[in-house]
């Protein structure tokens, strides 16, 4: 019994960590692509992707405002480091999206989407 239960979670933990992991090749964007900065405001306004949508995975409307959101559309979803954006990739599938891709820290989003850091 205990073989089949770790059995089972090999084969489930590396798809759960795939969905998660930052990315580290080119990223190839469509037109439609939404592009989520999910770091809190003021690390938004020091330097973010051009064109970024900034929802704080810490905040506590982060679930109301993705729910206004498309779950069928791509979402390219980066933060500080790759942690925040792995939370939010998970909420996001619990919530129905599909399609989502961690670009991990800002400056590695930037380098593997390129799409330039922006200053407002």
């Amino acid at each position: 019994m205990l073989k089949r239960f770790l059995a089972t979670l090999a084969l489930i933990f590396p798809v759960a960590l795939g969905a998660t992991a930052c990315a580290t090749e080119p990223v190839e964007l469509g037109a439609d692509s939404v592009i989520i900065d999910v770091r809190t405001p003021g690390e938004f306004a020091g330097g973010h992707l051009e064109g970024a949508l900034n929802i704080d995975v810490q905040s506590p409307d982060f679930a109301a405002q993705i729910s206004q959101l498309d779950p069928n559309a791509d979402y390219f979803v980066y933060c500080r480091s790759g942690n925040r954006s792995g939370q939010a990739i998970s909420q996001m599938s619990n919530m129905g999206f599909t399609s989502m891709t961690n670009g991990g820290s800002v400056s590695n989003a930037s380098s593997v989407s390129g799409i330039p850091v922006v200053i407002d």
